[in-house]
């Protein structure tokens, strides 16, 4: 079945259009990851999907349930981790047993009644991600929702939201800069250029995935040529290749 379903999609800032006919489909609990130079219209999409900012023209057919969590956790300074989690919710046990569900599978059931000044960035951004997965979405939006960690609790975060996915099931859409975060993450991987998706590949590597697959690399390598990047042949399999200021 279809959770999303984008036809001729297109948004446009002044003169131009940041995207332009776009079309793109997700299945329900599939996993598609985004890529594109900086200002190529990866977030722009993923605000129109989540209702953030409006289309002028095309169609967009969207779950009623849908969630965004975005790189900033964005949480709420005057409310404890618990009620971060449970903001919007009715009032009520029910809803308190709710969160602390989330902050369970997140890891963080013993800090709910902590302070989100008292937190690192790690642990907020699980905070975030609780927060959005305690309403059961139907489409999960992440808006590089690790570019800000440091290397070793991004790739912490990576397999909590891959383990997270397998439980809830939800439609996935990540935008991110990181190849290799999205070959190890994604059921399919597309590549957003010029307005349009030039790439739209599934991923067909084993899992669990190692960045020293032959498989991964020749992937990774075909989605640098597609982003306009040429690695050279000396790039190592282990270290995550960004796309960074490339032309947009």
């Amino acid at each position: 079945m279809t959770a999303v379903r984008v036809r001729g999609l297109r948004r446009v800032f002044g003169r131009r259009a940041v995207i332009d006919g776009l079309d793109l489909t997700i299945g329900r609990g599939e996993f598609v990851a985004l890529l594109g130079a900086s200002g190529s219209g990866k977030t722009t999409l993923l605000r129109i999907l989540g209702a953030l900012d409006g289309a002028d023209g095309g169609e967009v057919l969207v779950p009623a349930v849908r969630t965004i969590v975005f790189q900033e956790p964005r949480l709420i300074p005057s409310k404890k981790v618990l009620g971060n989690v449970t903001v919007g919710l009715p009032r009520g046990a029910a809803s308190r047993e709710t969160g602390l569900r989330a902050l369970a599978e997140v890891g963080l059931d013993r800090h709910a009644d902590a302070w989100p000044a008292t937190l690192s960035g790690g642990e907020a951004q699980r905070v975030a991600l609780a927060r959005a997965l305690v309403r059961e979405p139907e489409l999960l939006l992440l808006d590089e929702p690790f570019a800000a960690l440091d290397a070793l609790t991004r790739l912490r975060m990576q397999d909590l939201v891959g383990e997270l996915r397998r439980i809830h099931r939800p439609a996935v859409l990540l935008v991110t800069h990181d190849v290799d975060e999205a070959v190890r993450l994604a059921d399919r991987v597309a590549v957003l250029r010029d307005g349009r998706l030039v790439t739209d590949e599934p991923v067909t590597v084993p899992r669990p995935r190692d960045p020293g697959d032959p498989a991964f690399v020749a992937l990774r390598r075909r989605l640098l040529a597609d982003l306009g990047v040429h690695a050279p042949e000396d790039v190592l399999p282990s270290a995550p290749v960004l796309i960074e200021g490339a032309p947009a």
